[in-house]
């Protein structure tokens, strides 16, 4: 009996914890669904409860090997954030990857029509929301034994060319490219690894309306190609599956047809 008990500790100990903000809807939904199929026990964050509620339903439903644990957090509240990480160390001791993911977008208006409120309220959760998670996930994996983990940041191809009339979404995206790069050198005598994923036209809620037309360049509203939001979780899949030793600081990831490069 107590070799048992020594074995099933042990097998426990094996497995990665990964927490994925924004996983009630879109893409961290798919992603979160993803782990959890691959044998990660995650931890849903993000505002609605409900929603985060249903992923787990899901994750059950689809009789994924690892667990789901539902965990209410608004990201741009530092109390919050320290809830969820405190969590984490008290029910696992440890955290293998972080999927920063919850953004917002805003209404399309030029920068003269947005009102200051709005704007900081995409910056609050785009780029301080990314700010708060990545801290607590670098001190614990910092702490943690064996230290190092994994940081995925969803950034976006706004990153680096925006769309017409996106200026704040398009400042937060271009401030995560810093943060990307900051985190993946200062963590490297940690051993805890950055990368950033930008997306382009995954087929969510969010993006559904790109089926019906968005704003171009010169103008006038187009039609664009969208991907299956299972090929980002196939990245995410293979980035976390890669040893601390490896790194993609950086990839894209679009539907191929859709207006990018060479878009202006």
């Amino acid at each position: 009996m107590q070799l048992l008990v020594i074995r099933l500790k042990k097998k426990e100990n094996n497995i990665k914890v990964a927490l994925v903000t924004g996983a009630g809807s879109g893409i961290g939904k798919a992603v979160a669904l993803g782990l959890a199929k691959e044998g990660l026990d995650v931890y849903l964050a993000g505002r609605k409860k409900d929603k985060l509620i249903n992923t787990k339903q899901q994750s059950v439903r689809e009789k994924n090997r690892g667990s789901c644990h539902v965990i209410k957090c608004d990201v741009s509240k530092e109390v919050d954030v320290r809830k969820v990480f405190l969590l984490i160390k008290k029910q696992h001791r440890r955290l293998d990857l972080l999927f920063n993911n919850a953004g917002i977008g805003m209404y399309s208006k030029t920068i003269d029509e947005i009102k200051f409120e709005d704007w900081k309220k995409v910056i609050n959760i785009n780029i301080n929301g990314m700010f708060l998670c990545a801290k607590y996930a670098y001190q614990m994996m910092k702490k943690q034994r064996p230290k190092g983990g994994r940081i995925i940041n969803n950034g976006s191809i706004s990153a680096f060319s925006p769309r017409p009339k996106s200026v704040a979404y398009t400042t937060s995206k271009h401030a995560i490219t810093g943060l990307t790069k900051s985190l993946a050198l200062d963590g490297r005598k940690d051993k805890i690894v950055c990368s950033q994923i930008d997306i382009g036209n995954a087929l969510t809620p969010l993006t559904k309306s790109f089926t019906k037309g968005a704003l171009q360049s010169y103008g006038i509203k187009k039609i664009e190609p969208t991907m299956n939001v299972e090929n980002v979780v196939e990245l995410i899949v293979l980035i976390q599956k890669l040893p601390l030793n490896t790194n993609i600081l950086n990839t894209t990831i679009m539907a191929n047809n859709m207006p990018f490069v060479g878009r202006g």
